[in-house]
């Protein structure tokens, strides 16, 4: 074997250690999306607040990682990744210590949306920043393995945020991340080496950023309101009117701007727009499923945090199984039928709650098997979707295609909160199952939707099979 050849598939012990610097912080910037939904009634009674109010804790965090995705990531290409990455996992890290320390939901809502900006960051910045530790023969192992990792932290959030809170308060889930983002920034320098792209231009319309994170923040708001305010209320009307005003002026926006917010090019390609249509239905059935469920276990059957997260915790260790044995069946068969398949079977498991839960609680005779149909779902389409996303989309636009990806799914999971919020609240009182029921069957629909939308769009065969054709 030619010697000169070997640094060229050998992945270093500095590759290695730079991985793991960057999925730690990743793990747990996805972690906090999910966590927070299983502390939800404990911030609920200690704050006194409506769930309306409090919905922006999850909502408001999910609006601004995806407005700011593509921002940070045009502007780690332009002055360095890593220039841009610590400073974001210390913000992440400050924002953690602040929400760990409200002593208010108003607080604590401000201290979410710095955590947004920090986790915007982060996740735009994680691959590029140790991709250049790998030799170009094995970045898809670094990846598929920053891939998982996201997952994992997904369909885990719940579980691992309903122990730190039997063990501590809701507060651990946030303060958690103190000591590791202070790990991150104190090994980055070290571990991870400066990278740009000589070729971008660091430029992006930001007016489009703020017409889009307009426009997604005032429907929630009018979605949320609509709860105290009421349907017919002037302000209800008026903040659902402009924000569906300003959609449209985003769409057009970026069909004619230089550089725009959400690249439509990309939709060029079938299989990125199936996906977007997809994960669009997935994102508003995923978080909020999560929450209603959260809700349901502890506010509803009034059970202990313990319970609670042991009632959560068998349908994520499924998912997390199943999850790897889809990656490989998705490179030989094509990503359609698993994600639609999957999808079906989360819908499944969400209009048996619906059908078979009532007023006495059956956890582990009832919820947790249902939840297990469930768990076999989201490991057939957590970890598929980004995969399938950019199957088809050439490597030079991995990195505008990801970020217009994720920024849609944000979109969506703040929007799913924003609607079972409001769906609970249909109920006469916090004894009324009528509104859980509600909220279930929205998330059911959900993900049929999304199943069907894969299934009549999503183009046949592997990735590979298409190329060839």
């Amino acid at each position: 074997m030619d010697s000169a050849a070997v640094p060229d598939t050998v992945i270093t012990h500095q590759a290695w250690l730079a991985l793991g610097v960057t999925l730690l912080v990743t793990f747990f910037v996805v972690v906090d999306v999910s966590a927070v939904t299983v502390a939800f009634p404990s911030m609920q009674r200690e704050f006194d607040v409506s769930r309306s109010t409090l919905s922006w804790v999850i909502s408001g965090y999910n609006i601004v990682v995806g407005a700011l995705l593509l921002v940070s990531g045009r502007m780690a290409d332009s002055i360095g990744r890593r220039k841009v990455f610590l400073p974001g996992v210390a913000l992440f890290g400050l924002a953690s210590l602040a929400a760990g320390l409200a002593n208010g939901p108003e607080w604590l809502i401000a201290a979410r949306l710095a955590q947004g900006v920090g986790g915007a960051i982060i996740l735009a910045t994680s691959f590029a920043v140790m991709l250049p530790e790998f030799p170009p023969a094995r970045r898809s192992t670094a990846i598929g393995l920053a891939g998982a990792t996201g997952s994992l932290g997904a369909v885990a959030g719940p579980a691992f945020g309903a122990l730190l809170i039997d063990l501590f308060t809701w507060r651990a889930i946030f303060m958690v991340n103190v000591p590791l983002c202070i790990l991150v920034v104190f090994l980055g320098p070290r571990l991870l080496r400066e990278s740009s792209d000589p070729q971008a231009t660091g430029k992006i319309d930001l007016a489009g950023v703020v017409i889009g994170t307009a426009g997604v923040s005032l429907l929630m708001g009018s979605i949320v309101q609509s709860e105290s305010w009421g349907l017919s209320d002037l302000r209800v009307i008026a903040m659902f009117l402009v924000g569906a005003t300003l959609i449209p002026m985003l769409i057009h926006r970026s069909r004619n701007h230089p550089e725009p917010l959400i690249n439509l090019d990309l939709f060029r390609y079938r299989s990125f727009a199936s996906t977007n249509i997809g994960v669009t239905f997935y994102g508003l059935a995923f978080t909020s499923g999560f929450l209603v469920n959260s809700l349901f276990l502890q506010d509803f059957w009034d059970q202990p945090i313990r319970t609670a997260g042991l009632a959560l915790m068998p349908a994520p260790l499924l998912a997390a199984i199943v999850s790897p044995i889809t990656g490989l069946l998705a490179d030989r068969i094509g990503h359609r039928w698993l994600l639609s398949v999957g999808s079906l079977l989360c819908g499944s498991g969400f209009v048996a709650q619906a059908l078979i839960l009532n007023d006495t609680p059956q956890v582990f005779s009832q919820f947790v098997p249902i939840g297990l149909i469930v768990g076999v779902g989201i490991g057939l389409t957590v970890a598929t979707w980004s995969s399938a996303a950019l199957s088809d989309v050439p490597p030079a636009r991995f990195g505008v295609a990801g970020a217009t990806y994720n920024t849609i799914r944000q979109a969506a999971y703040a929007f799913g909160i924003s609607v079972v919020i409001t769906l609970i609240a249909t109920g006469v009182d916090e004894f009324d199952i009528s509104g859980y029921r509600w909220a279930w069957w929205w998330v059911a629909a959900c993900y049929f939707l999304s199943a069907l939308a894969v299934a009549l769009t999503f183009p046949a065969g592997s990735s590979s099979d298409r190329a060839e054709a």
